[in-house]
């Protein structure tokens, strides 16, 4: 018996070995869901996004936002009358939050404490993405039915400008030193404008990349981070826009993130996973690990004081036939149903 116990041990030792030197043994940092909460609620969803600081998370729920607390997870309020909602920028020190509102082309502005709305402001056709720059301290709206960019004065409240982009716009994201960089989706390209000049400075190919979507930015090292309808993420030096790397992501992706504090990045996947990417060096990045989410679970947010990655998605009832006018329905919500997911390591 202790002979055949000895064998036994050899034979997992080796085994174990074995399956460790074919890379089938996960050291990936280890990120996965820890909370699951239903929020329930109507309407579907787009952009999630985190205020840090001041621990509020905003959920886009189309014609409404939600806003919910980062630390217990409950709603604390609600913005009504955001028709077609895609998007919330914060700029914490004008105590303002801006909401794109898609299906009436217009910016909600809103009391950061109140949660109450202060003020409107007409942009282009069917604002999606929209940030702020604290360079220029004007917010951003990128439009995608007008193929333009819309800058408003954070302060005044008011549009200073609007540029053409040539193209789709998706995501965008600043350098915080004058410069703002956004996903072209038809096109495949990343545009830098000049935030103060108003003007696009060059436009950079994502070969082999293709109909970018999410976004982010690695200050530091001058990188940018594209997520691909090829499932392909990117990454762009952005000072000269020279691709330095693409790297596999899972299908149905729609929003990226980057850690300054931990040097991962994120890519939210539809099919219901999260690429995590490391960034071993400016030059060199690696798959770490893809983590189950749960299907629908497109977008996300970064909690930037705890590191915590924010998704949602809902269930789903069964695909209904397609028709004439819909070829491609979609399979219905259940209502009730939404739910913010968080993940950790």
């Amino acid at each position: 018996m202790k002979y055949h116990s000895f064998l036994l041990l050899v034979f997992c030792v080796v085994t174990v070995s074995a399956v460790a030197a074919a890379g089938f043994v996960s050291s990936g940092p280890g990120y996965h869901i820890a909370k699951k909460t239903v929020l329930g609620g109507e309407g579907g969803w787009d952009y999630l996004y985190c205020d840090s600081a001041a621990r509020r998370i905003y959920l886009s729920r189309s014609t409404h936002v939600m806003v919910v607390d980062a630390d217990s997870y409950a709603i604390v309020g609600d913005i009504p009358n955001t028709p077609g909602v895609h998007g919330i920028a914060i700029v914490s020190d004008l105590n303002k939050g801006f909401i794109s509102n898609g299906r009436d082309n217009s910016v909600t502005i809103f009391d950061l404490k109140t949660l109450k709305e202060t003020g409107r402001v007409a942009v282009g056709k069917n604002p999606d993405a929209i940030m702020y720059d604290p360079a220029s301290k004007r917010i951003f709206t990128f439009n995608g039915g007008s193929q333009d960019t819309t800058a408003i004065d954070a302060s005044m409240g008011k549009v200073v400008g609007t540029v053409a982009l040539g193209g789709k716009p998706e995501f965008a994201v600043s350098d915080e030193k004058g410069h703002v960089y956004v996903n072209i989706e038809d096109k495949s390209e990343v545009a830098q404008l000049d935030a103060n000049k108003l003007a696009v400075d060059a436009r950079w190919s994502l070969a082999p990349g293709e109909e970018p979507s999410g976004l982010a930015i690695d200050r530091k090292n001058h990188r940018l981070f594209s997520v691909c309808s090829n499932k392909l993420m990117v990454v762009l030096n952005s000072d000269n826009g020279k691709v330095v790397t693409t790297l596999p992501t899972g299908s149905g992706t729609d929003a990226a993130a980057f850690d300054p504090d931990t040097g991962f990045a994120f890519s939210s996947n539809g099919e219901g996973t999260l690429t995590v990417v490391h960034e071993d060096s400016p030059n060199k990045f690696t798959v770490a690990e893809s983590v189950p989410t749960q299907r629908g679970a497109r977008t996300m947010t970064l909690d930037q004081k705890t590191h915590r990655l924010f998704s949602v998605s809902a269930e789903y009832g069964p695909t209904p036939a397609p028709t004439t006018e819909r070829p491609r329905p979609r399979a219905p919500m259940i209502p009730g149903t939404f739910t913010l997911l968080v993940l950790e390591k």
